[in-house]
């Protein structure tokens, strides 16, 4: 876990949408908070011990506030539940400084920005930092319905509403997102950025990879990993290069897990494969990749994985630690 935190006020508290809450953190003295880029997110330290990570939603031009939203999960493990029922204005709760695995790129490109859902909050930032910045963007916001899309105000009132197209599951057929349109022909100054439910971010990558798209041009962030069948893992064996030292990884616990038992510290924040805090240098061995954070690419390499959820293929792995 990382060490820099801050305490700050819930200093508002606002339903934007159905299952959807939003929440701004502002100082305990009023003083502006770290700076962060668009695309950053924050660890929040949710009522019950649990950390979660957000996106940060407001322009990063605002340095009184950071603004969230949280998707109520009735799949939940406790965070957004815990976020929905737990937290009121007032309140005071434990966050970390922003952190950004989901930047930008830059100069004079386009930006193609999906949403899907609750993955609307990065773009969102994304977006006010576009518009200011006067770049040329676009963006496509998917949801169930339009009761369950939130920031519809906050868009609509907006500079750049006009840049912005609406799906709804529910609505007229002449409305849905059209992927393979979309994404025909990919350009070389095209970016594109997708954040939403695993499987709307897997159809989105899964087209532009299929029409040509280069993985330099593929921008995402995921929200949650799903549940994997675990039943058939092996133990395995896990070798500390810089001292020699082998742990055994039991077939029931991570490699995390199983090296903070033997007191080898990785830090880690969201033990699900999402957002890189545990990334870890592979010296030898075959990895078994169950991560959202590395690309295809970047898996196929085999230089290093997140202890966090990944397993081995071979043996033994070879840690540079």
């Amino acid at each position: 876990m990382y060490d820099s935190t801050l305490t700050v006020r819930v200093a508002r508290r606002r339903i934007e949408a159905e299952d959807v809450v939003s929440f701004e953190f502002a100082s305990l003295d009023g003083r502006e908070l770290p700076a962060f880029d668009a695309g950053a997110h924050i660890d929040v330290h949710v009522p019950g011990g649990l950390v979660r990570q957000y996106s940060l939603c407001n322009s990063p031009a605002d340095r009184l506030r950071y603004q969230i939203a949280v998707l109520r999960d009735g799949q939940s493990r406790g965070g957004s539940a815990g976020m929905h029922e737990a937290l009121r204005e007032g309140d005071e709760i434990r966050i970390s400084a922003p952190r950004n695995q989901f930047p930008l790129a830059h100069g004079h490109v386009k930006h193609l920005l999906l949403a899907g859902g609750i993955g609307l909050t990065p773009l969102l930032c994304m977006a006010e930092h576009l518009c200011w910045a006067g770049a040329a963007f676009e963006m496509h916001y998917c949801a169930r319905s339009r009761t369950r899309a939130a920031f519809l105000e906050r868009i609509a009132s907006s500079p750049w509403a006009g840049q912005v197209q609406y799906h709804f599951d529910d609505g007229d057929a002449a409305q849905r997102l059209d992927l393979h349109a979309l994404l025909a022909q990919p350009q070389p100054d095209a970016h594109l950025y997708v954040c939403g439910p695993q499987g709307f971010m897997n159809a989105v990558l899964d087209t532009a990879r299929s029409l040509g798209w280069p993985e330099c041009q593929l921008h995402y962030e995921f929200f949650a990993a799903a549940q994997l069948d675990t039943g058939d893992d092996a133990a395995f064996e896990v070798r500390l290069a810089r001292s020699g030292r082998i742990v055994s990884i039991p077939a029931q616990r991570t490699v995390t897990q199983a090296l903070a038992d033997a007191g080898v510290d990785v830090p880690v924040s969201c033990e699900q494969g999402i957002c890189g805090t545990c990334v870890t240098r592979v010296i030898d061995g075959e990895p078994d990749h169950r991560d959202l954070y590395l690309s295809p690419e970047e898996q196929a390499r085999n230089d290093q994985f997140l202890p966090c959820c990944s397993r081995a293929k071979s043996s033994m792995l070879v840690l540079d630690l």
